[in-house]
């Protein structure tokens, strides 16, 4: 498979529940090894049995009696790096140079390995021939390039379920929104429904792959091959789905895919919009400078084809190699990351359905497929206040709010009894999560269902806070 890459001879010029002892004593504790029950060993890229590690593995943090293993729920925000991007980073850094701006050793070094990330990706969101793999700064950032890309009739059509990312970006004057589905099957009707009666010559749909409020994974394929009949084009948001699933292009039949780094234990400020080239190619540059000229003359400008007319400036080669040694390590290790989050998943949604006073949201139906992701509500409680009190209490890391989905969010709580939270927590699983954090998140969350916070809390302009906190806040600076 050959992929549109850079050209090399770009312009020169360069623009458990809470600890009894007392905190005092509890901080020392944080030099005593904590058991790993995440696994036995990291195997090497390649041996598939062992799960990659990532460095935040026997992270101590302090709770309001004490210091605990920090169970890592908020994965679908961002993730922790691995241990091999690290390991990664840390060589590259070694040589890191200029790309494609120079013919010393290090940076041709550099610059090959930015061309060789590019490969990466492009092997692990399964890119065609022709396809383009142009670097971004995150998701957001992929689907603001790709709306200033389309030819100036394109119809977009676009699930009110959506992120923020992808929901926001079209324009709003040709952009038809859906509401959020009840099933699998409605989606599709709905999608089929506003194609018939919004016909365009140029028309694009967006899809989620996983939904980043429910983790419920879309009928991406039936939904693409609707829009296909239809003349349509897809893009496929797949931050929630390319952690969890394998993203293929040419199997799901999409046009182009988006995702982020950060989410892919890769968090170095690094996206990726994949695909089709033809719109690409044909719109302007995203930013004009460096590197996305082809020659600069008192008559105009020549801009490049291909990823770069897209990539002015100086590229954030760290990122793109720190993206592609987490692609590497999640294709190597799929099984197992595929094994360990069935596993977890299953329990934290079997175990939150049992607690009393606890409500679990779904789009699709609670048996629908989804990542290992729950999002829920505990009666009585301000969602944040549950976050609030699941950290302080007992070292529990999770996101409420409405998760850069208020649209979703405020659909699933629609039918919910008045003076219900307007707000849901969102607990998701990811290599940073281990058995003994998901029967700490459920025992912690049956306690506060059926007790409430066991301590005081006040409310203020920054939230809510412990009354009284003796968790030292002022952490010293990395630098």
């Amino acid at each position: 498979m050959s992929i549109a890459t850079t050209d090399h001879h770009r312009d020169a010029d360069p623009t458990a529940a809470r600890r009894s002892a007392p905190l005092a004593h509890a901080r020392a504790q944080h030099l005593r090894p904590v058991p790993d029950v995440r696994r036995s060993g990291s195997a090497p890229l390649g041996e598939t049995g062992a799960l990659p590690a990532v460095v935040s593995e026997r992270l101590l943090v302090p709770t309001l009696s004490g210091v605990v293993d920090y169970a890592n729920f908020d994965h679908a925000a961002s993730t922790p790096a691995l241990v091999s991007v690290k390991q990664a980073v840390d060589t590259a850094l070694r040589t890191y140079s200029s790309v494609h701006r120079g013919n010393g050793w290090a940076s041709r070094v550099t610059s090959s390995w930015y061309e060789q990330a590019r490969a990466e990706v492009a092997a692990f969101v399964g890119a065609r021939e022709g396809d383009e793999v142009v670097f971004t700064r995150n998701s957001t950032d992929s689907f603001n390039l790709l709306a200033r890309c389309l030819p100036r009739d394109t119809s977009v059509f676009v699930f009110e379920s959506e992120h923020h990312a992808a929901l926001l970006p079209w324009s709003a004057r040709r952009t038809h929104r859906l509401p959020v589905p009840g099933s699998a099957a409605d989606a599709a009707v709905l999608l089929r429904t506003a194609l018939r009666e919004h016909p365009s010559r140029n028309r694009l749909v967006v899809l989620a792959g996983a939904s980043n409020v429910t983790g419920e994974v879309w009928p991406v394929a039936e939904l693409a091959r609707i829009a296909r009949r239809a003349g349509a084009r897809v893009v496929l948001d797949a931050a929630q789905y390319a952690p969890h699933r394998t993203v293929d292009l040419e199997a799901l039949d999409v046009d182009w895919v988006v995702l982020s780094g950060h989410k892919l234990y890769a968090p170095f400020g690094t996206g990726v919009l994949a695909g089709r080239a033809d719109w690409l190619d044909a719109a302007a540059p995203y930013l004009a400078g460096g590197g996305a000229t082809k020659a600069v003359t008192d008559r105009g400008v020549v801009w490049q084809q291909g990823a770069a007319r897209h990539e002015a400036g100086s590229p954030n080669v760290i990122g793109a190699i720190a993206l592609a040694a987490a692609c590497a390590a999640l294709r190597a290790h799929h099984d197992a990351v595929d094994a360990h989050e069935n596993a977890l998943g299953r329990r934290l949604l079997e175990g939150l359905a049992a607690i009393e006073g606890v409500q679990t949201y779904s789009i699709f139906g609670a048996d629908h497929e989804r990542v290992a992701v729950a999002t829920f509500t505990v009666d009585g409680l301000d969602s944040a206040l549950v976050s609030t009190a699941l950290s302080a209490e007992h070292g529990i890391g999770v996101r409420d709010g409405k998760f850069c989905a208020h649209l979703c969010v405020d659909a699933l709580l629609d039918d919910v009894d008045e003076g219900a939270p307007t707000t849901a927590v969102r607990a998701s699983i990811g290599l940073a999560t281990t058995a003994e954090h998901v029967e700490r998140l459920l025992s912690a969350v049956a306690e506060l269902a059926a007790n409430g916070p066991a301590a005081e809390y006040v409310h203020g302009p920054s939230g809510w806070a412990p009354a009284e906190d003796p968790r030292a806040l002022d952490v010293a600076r990395p630098w």
